[in-house]
């Protein structure tokens, strides 16, 4: 490798070289605390220096070399057919020229001769055109604005996150060096210190060693996120001009940046873990090799046989025009149905209130690339995950471990499956992780048996789940409005407006009567779905204790399930009871309510169950 070492000061860093930003370099994302960082630690230095020798009648320049130089860290370039590109160090190099261009400003405000010297630290001028060193190319107008004073609340920020950090750090800078620059003799020393004793070391690299040298320094300032790294490791394999032409880093970037303004980075490294164990893990220990290394991984022999990424520009070009587009779609896609409620698509969205993740997974597994039953297999398997899910956890037969050890086991199965197939995998799965839950072999997919006792082990947010799936049942049988989104019935726990799990049985002494005074068994008949409810937390509280009649005024206007134990509910309401004569369910209203309507309705909501998920 030819790596050419270079110790240079500010003055001969910004001199007559334009820095390109290269394509590996994230956008500019410092943000105050490595700004401030950076300028405590120059201010230290030099205040250390300027106390020293502050006083001594030495020619300004001849002082200045008198003091300590001060090590600023490495940056490392990339030439290509003349132009020099920043591989690392931009964030730094940029701070350092909003510094410049700040120092540029306190020029005319101290009436020093300085300014020209540090103009042309900024800008290289040819004819009507300024040149900026940091050659921001898609953020020239911000730099240009900020060189020439204008204020900052009407600077133009539209170009992107970089622009904005612009900004915002100049204005951060600004202030500090306004504090700690008072007069003209401090502001010169300083012109000159900043310029002259500052030094960085250049690192100037091959084309062909760039994504090694980048992944390597790239623990210095802020760190590179994995996929930054990736992206340094794919694109800087191929040809600039290629790049370019096949417009391959705006594929890698805007593909990105649209999954990224779903979640962030988090949402970026979900992508990438995503795609590579739906297509390359068959175990959960083989995904858990992925996890945050994927951009290490990616290059392993077993995923690069297949990928063809490794030392190989023609199968990057090929990976990024086809496999990178398509998946990183779908997986955008996924994310947009499980955030916002789509009702062609509405188990993805159920899926994202139980966050049943596992759905990504299988949807990118199962679906080829350009997929043309796409769309049928993301409904199929959101409703065969969301069904799974259910039926194992309302017939006590769900343990978290081994339902993620069967989801990459149905992965497998269904990686690239047709869509009849996917069906067959999920229901045999049904029936082997019920029977092995229940030590008996299943004979169907939703056994009374199994849901008899279900209730006081469930986790509350599903409980609350599946009230909801219940409530929009009744209301999509008889064709009304839902009184409260899902959402809010699922994921609003708050203690005023939050839905809390209501026992229709009240702890006091009458109802313990009922089970004939057997304390253990009130308490688990009680907890059984057939004796629960949801009510706002409000109506919750103020239910606590209260007979049963009492809590049967208290569902009045409450939700439709509350209600179908009121008789009001039964009365010149056609929509409803034309459900029940169709449907053939149990519904009646219960002016008591005992151990007898307790699995009365245990039964109807079993029923129920059928119904949606059978």
């Amino acid at each position: 490798m030819d790596v050419a070492p270079d110790k240079q000061n500010l003055d001969m860093v910004f001199s007559n070289t334009t820095y390109f930003i290269d394509f590996y370099q994230r956008q500019y994302k410092w943000n105050e605390e490595p700004v401030l960082r950076l300028l405590d630690d120059v201010f230290y230095k030099f205040s250390q220096e300027h106390k020293k020798y502050n006083g001594k009648d030495i020619n300004l320049e001849n002082l200045i070399e008198r003091y300590s130089w001060y090590y600023l860290n490495t940056y490392v370039t990339n030439t290509i057919n003349g132009k020099t590109f920043i591989v690392d160090g931009q964030q730094r190099l940029t701070t350092l020229t909003l510094v410049l261009i700040k120092l540029r400003h306190m020029s005319k405000d101290h009436n020093s001769q300085l300014g020209d010297w540090i103009s042309s630290k900024i800008v290289g001028i040819s004819g009507f055109k300024k040149e900026f060193w940091m050659n921001h190319e898609s953020h020239k107008s911000t730099l240009l604005d900020l060189f020439d004073g204008k204020s900052l609340a009407t600077i133009d920020t539209s170009s992107g996150i970089t622009s904005e950090n612009m900004v915002s750090n100049y204005a951060i800078i600004a202030k500090y060096l306004d504090k700690e620059i008072k007069d003209i003799k401090t502001y010169e020393a300083f012109v000159f210190y900043f310029l002259r004793r500052l030094v960085l070391i250049c690192l100037n690299v091959e084309q062909t060693d760039v994504p090694m040298v980048f992944e390597v320094i790239n623990d210095r300032g802020v760190r590179l996120k994995a996929y930054e790294i990736l992206k340094g490791k794919l694109l800087g394999q191929v040809d600039k001009e290629e790049l370019e032409s096949l417009d391959l880093n705006n594929i890698w970037d805007s593909n990105l940046a649209r999954i990224g303004n779903q979640g962030g980075d988090d949402q970026i490294d979900n992508y990438f873990q995503f795609y590579l164990r739906s297509k390359f893990s068959n175990t959960v220990a083989e995904a858990r090799k992925i996890d945050k290394d994927y951009h290490r991984v990616i290059f392993l022999e077993d995923i690069n046989a297949k990928l063809k990424l490794l030392h190989n520009p023609a199968g990057v070009k090929a990976f990024l025009q086809n496999e990178y587009i398509y998946y990183s779609n779908l997986f955008f896609k996924i994310q947009d149905k499980i955030q916002n409620m789509d009702n062609e698509y509405i188990y993805v969205y159920y899926n994202g209130l139980t966050e049943m993740s596992s759905q990504i997974l299988l949807i990118l597994s199962s679906c080829n690339l350009r997929d043309p039953d796409e769309d049928q297999k993301i409904k199929t398997i959101s409703y065969e995950v969301d069904r799974l899910f259910c039926l194992l956890q309302l017939q006590r037969s769900y343990d978290s471990n081994k339902f993620n050890v069967s989801m990459y086991e149905i992965s497998k199965a269904i990686r690239g499956a047709d869509n009849e197939g996917i069906r067959n995998v999920f229901e045999a799965k049904a029936i082997e992780l019920l029977s092995d839950a229940r030590g008996t072999q299943a004979k169907d997919v939703v056994s009374y048996g199994f849901f008899k006792d279900t209730g006081i082990d469930l986790e509350k947010r599903f409980k609350r789940y599946f009230f909801a799936r219940i409530e929009s049942f009744i209301a999509d049988q008889t064709k009304v409005q839902m009184r409260h989104s899902l959402y809010d019935l699922v994921a609003n726990t708050g203690s005023v407006n939050g839905f809390h799990v209501e026992h229709i049985l009240a702890e006091n002494t009458d109802n313990h009567e009922l089970f004939n005074n057997d304390l253990e068994l009130f308490e688990s008949e009680r907890n059984r779905l057939g004796g629960l409810l949801l009510l706002k937390g409000k109506d919750n509280i103020s239910s606590s204790n209260e007979t049963y009649k009492k809590k049967l005024k208290s569902y009045a206007n409450t939700l439709l399930w509350n209600e179908t134990l009121r008789d009001d509910s039964y009365k010149s309401k056609k929509d409803f009871t034309g459900m029940i004569e169709k449907s053939k369910l149990g519904f009646r209203p219960m002016v008591e309510f005992g151990p007898s309507e307790l699995e009365e309705r245990h039964k109807l909501l079993f029923d129920i169950v059928k119904c949606i998920w059978k």
